[in-house]
C-alpha cells in the first residue's frame, strides 16, 4: 500500500493581478519549499483554489509543479469533483504527469442524497476502481457540508486502491475511532494545524496543512519531535503556533494564508474573485501573530 508521512502543504495557487496564473511564482515558491523539510505538495486541494480553477488550469499547474518540484518530494493532486466520470478523468491526468496519488474530496452538491454511507462508499469504491494511482479520502466538513462517517472510512479502508484519509474536521475522537478502526497499513492524516501535534500523539500518520505554505518550519519541527519523540518540545511549537494557525485556516482562510504567505518571503498574491485580498486590519493582526514564525 501507498505510504504518505510527514508534512504536505496544499498549495497555494499564485494569481497576477489580472486573475491569470503565475507561473513564475510557482517556480518561486516551489523551489523555495523544497530546501525545507516537507514530504511533498498537494497541487489543486481547497487551499489551491480548485473549485475556481478550469481543468486547463488544473493540468497546467499539475506540470509545473512537476516541473519545479525536487525529485524527493511526493506529488499529489487534488481531483475531487462532483461526479465519478470526472474525478476519473483528472485521477488519470495526473497519474500521467508523474503524480503519485490524488485526494479526492467527498462530493457535496446533493446533500440530501449523498449524505449517507452508502452514497459516500459506492462514490469513492467506484473513483478508485478506475483510477491509475491510489486515493485519499479528502473531508472539510466545515465547508462541504458532508462529513463522511467513521463507518464509511472504515469500509473504504478495504479497498487495495485507496490508502488514506485527510480528516480536516478537527474532531479527535473521530481520528482515534478511525485509527482503531481501519484496516492496517491504511493511513489517517490531520488536516488541522491547530491540532497538529495532538494529531500525531494519536497516531496520525503526518498531516496537509494549508498553513505549512506560509511557515513550514515551524510545523515540520512539530512532525520531526514527534519522530524523536520530544513531546514537549513538540507541544511548545504548537503554542507558538496556535494564534497564527487560527487566524489563516478558521478566520481569514486562504485570502489571510495568502498574506501570511507574502511576509515570509513565499508569493501569495490576490485570491480569484469572488475572494477578495483581506483589510488592513486583519493584516495586521496576522502580522503580529506571525512574528517570530520562519518561512
Amino acid at each position: 500500500m501507498f505510504k504518505l508521512t510527514g508534512i504536505l502543504p496544499p498549495i497555494a495557487t499564485p494569481f497576477d493581478h489580472a486573475g491569470e496564473l503565475y507561473k513564475v511564482k510557482v517556480q518561486h515558491n516551489v523551489e523555495k519549499w523544497n530546501k525545507t523539510g516537507l514530504a511533498g505538495y498537494v497541487v489543486c486541494g481547497s487551499t489551491g483554489e480548485s473549485v475556481y480553477l478550469t481543468t486547463e488550469e488544473k493540468l497546467k499547474l499539475w506540470d509545473w509543479v512537476a516541473e519545479y518540484a525536487a525529485s524527493d518530494k511526493i506529488l499529489v493532486a487534488g481531483t475531487g469533483m462532483e461526479s465519478v466520470r470526472e474525478t476519473v478523468t483528472l485521477c488519470n491526468a495526473a497519474a500521467e504527469r508523474g503524480y503519485k496519488a490524488a485526494m479526492v474530496r467527498t462530493p457535496f452538491y446533493y446533500k440530501g442524497l449523498l449524505n449517507n454511507v452508502n452514497a459516500q462508499v459506492l462514490y469513492f469504491r467506484t473513483v478508485a476502481d478506475q483510477s491509475k494511482i491510489p486515493l485519499m479520502i479528502y473531508n472539510w466538513p466545515q465547508v462541504t457540508g458532508i462529513d463522511i462517517a467513521a463507518e464509511a472510512v472504515v469500509l473504504l479502508s478495504q479497498h487495495p486502491n485507496i490508502f488514506a484519509i485527510k480528516e480536516s474536521s478537527g474532531n479527535l475522537e473521530k481520528m482515534i475511532q478511525m485509527i482503531k478502526d481501519v484496516k492496517p497499513g491504511f493511513q489517517v492524516l490531520t488536516g488541522s494545524a491547530p491540532i497538529l501535534s495532538p494529531s500525531l500523539s494519536v497516531g496520525c500518520a503526518g498531516a496537509v496543512l494549508a498553513f505549512a505554505n506560509a511557515a513550514p518550519y515551524s510545523v515540520v519541527t512539530i512532525w520531526e519531535a514527534h519522530r524523536s519523540r520530544e513531546i514537549p518540545a513538540a507541544m511548545d511549537w504548537q503554542n507558538r503556533i496556535l494564534r497564527a494557525a487560527q487566524l489563516v485556516t478558521v478566520k481569514y482562510g486562504v485570502p489571510g494564508l495568502k498574506h501570511a504567505m507574502d511576509l515570509n518571503g513565499y508569493y501569495g498574491g490576490p485570491p480569484r474573485l469572488p475572494l477578495t485580498v483581506i483589510g488592513a486590519e486583519a493584516k495586521a493582526e496576522i502580522e503580529a501573530a506571525f512574528d517570530g514564525l520562519k518561512g
